[in-house]
């Protein structure tokens, strides 16, 4: 080819290159919209607190040791503090909520779903004002729900023993952020099972590919046990205070019925002192609660002594306890998010006009020393009217509905149980990890941050459900009739 033909095609390529860049673009308008919109309400964010915020569990991450918390985002914030402090550690958090929506959507259009329901199951996690709040916020729940979307994406995107493998690793890896992570393990080895390939695979196929699951996913939980073991003495992920099944137990429990010997009677509270104190909550983390006030029998400790009172009314009252976990499991589901005296506070996961401080545990002076310590170059401000304008969006209905979140989930559960469809087995992982980390964790205590892997696991479900229906829908009036 001589130079003038060369030059003569450059032009060429050039339009081509561009002509398919607009097609692209064309073809997914709809996501790339809410996706800069994603964008904008960060930029808002990041402007609107600065440096980062900080909650009441910011310190022990930011200056806990293998023993008071995770290390798993104690690892990010020593591997980011370095180069831009908290400002840095937000503006990740941001790209990592970035990042999922796009990794959501491209795997929903690889399992053949449609362009407009991959971008509705991308919305939730670009545009729910609770997911911005915390983005902005120095905790570890980002990027606990960041992995958990990297291994089940990981999971989904092809079929073999090097996915299985690698997205069980990344989801036990989360187990060191939270250790909530670790009900995973029951739907990843369910997944592993039910996708053995070939014809009539038996069932020791099914049981080698579990194991596979099951080792891979419990590799970096031993590795982690392990070395805090060695650094500390220290076995366990973490210590989360004294007893944490407590609350649920105190909570749930009929004094008037419940058998206790004399000693544990005055731990179980009533009504309107569990109210009082503010719920699970308060039951856990008052000083008036009784399970910090009631004086420990002599041989115990108050561990001891508050799991003794928790075993005895699960083993005594199991509906009561239940019933209370159902009631707590069904607000994610409900048309409005108000505040609710049985539960955590539900303005601590709301932006505020003015920068957050909490008067009884930290003031604005130690919250702004600990900033200062820790690579933020200036103080702890709420700029307005950015800080306004994320207020009122977040209040007048800028979350994922409640009602929406159960059709999610009703559509995930049709997908799971939907016959002849490839896609059951996945929407039975993502709907089945949805139940057991939300479930698993109400157990123990509702909180709306607890929530927060429900804006990426059921908008997935519900969108894989639906891709599953149509496809369902259309093969069935594709056949030819008798």
């Amino acid at each position: 080819m001589t130079i003038t033909e060369r030059e003569a095609t450059t032009p060429v390529q050039a339009r081509a290159v561009t002509r398919a860049w607009w097609q692209a673009v064309r073809r997914h308008c709809l996501f790339l919209l809410v996706l800069t919109a994603g964008l904008v309400l960060r930029v808002l964010a990041g402007t609107a607190y600065r440096p980062a915020l900080l909650y009441i569990d910011s310190v022990k991450y930011l200056e806990g040791s293998v023993t008071t918390a995770p290390q798993g985002y104690q690892a990010l914030i020593r591997l980011l503090e370095p180069a831009g402090g908290l400002a840095l550690i937000a503006a990740v958090q941001h790209v990592f909520g970035l990042a999922m929506a796009v990794a959501l959507y491209a795997v929903l259009l690889r399992r053949g779903a449609p362009r407009w329901a991959a971008t509705l199951a991308a919305a939730p996690v670009l545009l729910d004002a609770y997911q911005l709040q915390l983005e902005q916020t120095i905790m570890p729940d980002v990027l606990f729900e960041t992995m958990i979307a990297a291994g089940i994406v990981v999971l989904l995107w092809r079929p073999g023993r090097w996915p299985l493998a690698a997205g069980a690793l990344v989801l036990g890896a989360a187990v060191t952020v939270r250790e909530i992570g670790a009900v995973l393990i029951v739907p990843v080895v369910v997944f592993a099972a039910l996708t053995v390939r070939g014809w009539r695979p038996n069932w020791r196929h099914r049981v080698r590919r579990g194991l596979l699951a099951a080792g891979c996913f419990m590799l970096p939980v031993l590795a982690y046990l392990a070395g805090t073991f060695a650094v500390s003495g220290h076995v366990g992920m973490a210590g989360n205070g004294p007893s944490p099944q407590y609350g649920r137990a105190a909570a749930a429990a009929d004094c008037a019925t419940l058998r206790l010997p004399a000693d544990e009677r005055a731990l179980c509270p009533s009504p309107a002192q569990t109210l009082a104190l503010g719920g699970i909550d308060g039951l856990l983390h008052n000083p008036r609660s009784p399970g910090h006030t009631v004086p420990v029998p002599p041989g115990l400790t108050r561990d001891e002594f508050l799991d003794r009172f928790a075993i005895a009314v699960f083993r005594q009252q199991p509906l009561r306890v239940a019933a209370s976990v159902a009631r707590d499991s069904v607000r994610l589901f409900a048309p409005v998010r108000d505040g609710d005296p049985q539960v955590t506070p539900i303005a601590r996961w709301q932006f505020q006009d003015v920068y957050p401080v909490y008067p009884r545990r930290y003031s604005m002076a130690f919250l702004t020393r600990l900033a200062h310590a820790h690579g933020s170059g200036g103080d702890l401000v709420a700029v307005q009217p950015a800080a306004s304008l994320l207020r009122t969006y977040q209040l007048g209905g800028g979350y994922t509905p409640g009602p929406l979140y159960a059709v999610f989930l009703l559509a995930g559960v049709a997908g799971a149980v939907r016959r002849r469809t490839e896609l059951r087995v996945p929407c039975l992982l993502v709907t089945l990890s949805a139940v057991v980390l939300l479930v698993g964790a109400d157990a123990f205590e509702f909180s709306w941050r607890y929530q927060l892997p429900a804006v990426v696991l059921l908008p997935l479900a519900g969108a894989l459900g639906v891709t599953a229906l149509i496809r369902g829908r259309a093969s069935r009036s594709a056949a030819p009739s008798g």
